[in-house]
This record gives C-alpha cells, structure tokens and sequence, in this order.
C-alpha cells in the first residue's frame, strides 16, 4: 500500500473515529468545518484525498490535530517515527519545504526542551502526572530512549513520542554527542 493510501485510509478511519467520539453527526460536523456533507461522506470512506486547507479545517472543527487525524500507527505508547516518514505536507520548486515531524494533543500546558547528552550520559527521570506526554526530535547523535524498562532507539532525523507516566531515561549509548528538542504536554489542573 503506498503512503498515499496509509494516508487516505488512516484520515477516513480517523475522521469517523473522533466524529463518533464527537457525537457529531455528518451535517454538524459539516457545518462546523465549512465543508460540504458530500466531502465528508467521501473522506469516510476513503474515496477522496481532500486538500490540506480542507483537513485543517475538519481537524479545528474535532478540536484535534492535522498528526491525529492523519496518523496511521494506533494503540502503542511509544511511537518512533522514522525520518523518511515525516509527512512533507507543502514544498515549493527551490527547495523550501515544512515537514511534520510529530505531534500529538495538547489539553494543557506544552514545554519545549532543548537537549545535548555526551557519550555515556543518561539522564532519568521519575514518572510524571497521568496524561503527560513527551515528543522528542533527535537532531545529532542517537538518542537511546527507556520508557518502562523497554528500549527504543532513535537516530538522528527521528522522533518519538511516548507517555511520561512511568519511568524513563534519556541516554547516548553513542560515540558522539548527541542533541535533540524536546516538547513536553503536561495536562491541565482540573
């Protein structure tokens, strides 16, 4: 199946998915999104590839994000994304692009990190409040990720995103340096 189809399949799937979720019937979200009921229809069932304009606005009208609704890995707590599957979503002929590296929903408050770990450091941390995630991106070096006791390796080019509730450690089992951004999503006091 080609990306293109992961794509259209996994935006139908999760387009039903959060509208049902929503208790939103097609003509409401319709209507919230400023798309037709048609487009919405054909979306579902993987009959169109709509434009990023049209997508966004689906993704405000469900309150979630354009990563959400296109994200075709489910049901893991850690999620490595490669770098050849950054979803390039606009270039131009000289070269410009934006690529989206990870995302993931944010209720409440969002920290970005900016990280540097020399061979053989690691860095733990304890578990964080329930609903808690992190999103890294690893710029130089590979980062060696322990979430719950299981590793991850995340190279250069890379991100993951994981749930900070249980213990984990950033590490470089690496000869060089390696660097990364981190983002951290921590859920709103209630």
């Amino acid at each position: 199946m080609s990306d293109l189809d992961l794509l259209t399949q996994s935006l139908a799937r999760n387009v039903k998915r959060w509208r049902t979720d929503r208790n939103f019937t097609l003509d409401a979200l319709a209507a919230r999104a400023g798309v037709s009921r048609g487009m919405l229809i054909q979306i579902e069932q993987a009959r169109t590839n709509p434009s990023l304009g049209t997508v966004v606005k689906i993704g405000d009208a469900l309150g979630i994000s354009i990563t959400t609704l296109l994200d075709y890995e489910q049901g893991t707590k850690v999620r490595v994304v490669p770098a050849d599957q950054a979803v390039r979503l606009w270039h131009t002929d000289a070269g410009s692009y934006n690529r989206l590296l990870a995302g993931t929903e944010a209720p409440g408050p969002l920290e970005m990190w900016d990280w540097r770990l020399m061979p053989g450091d690691n860095s733990p941390s304890d578990p964080h409040p329930t609903g808690t995630v992190e999103l890294v991106h690893v710029t130089a070096g590979e980062l060696t990720l322990t979430v719950d006791g299981a590793e991850y390796r995340v190279p250069a080019g890379a991100s993951a995103t994981f749930e900070a509730n249980a213990p984990h450690t950033y590490g470089n089992q690496g000869d060089v340096p390696m660097e990364m951004v981190m983002a951290v999503s921590v859920p709103p006091v209630h």
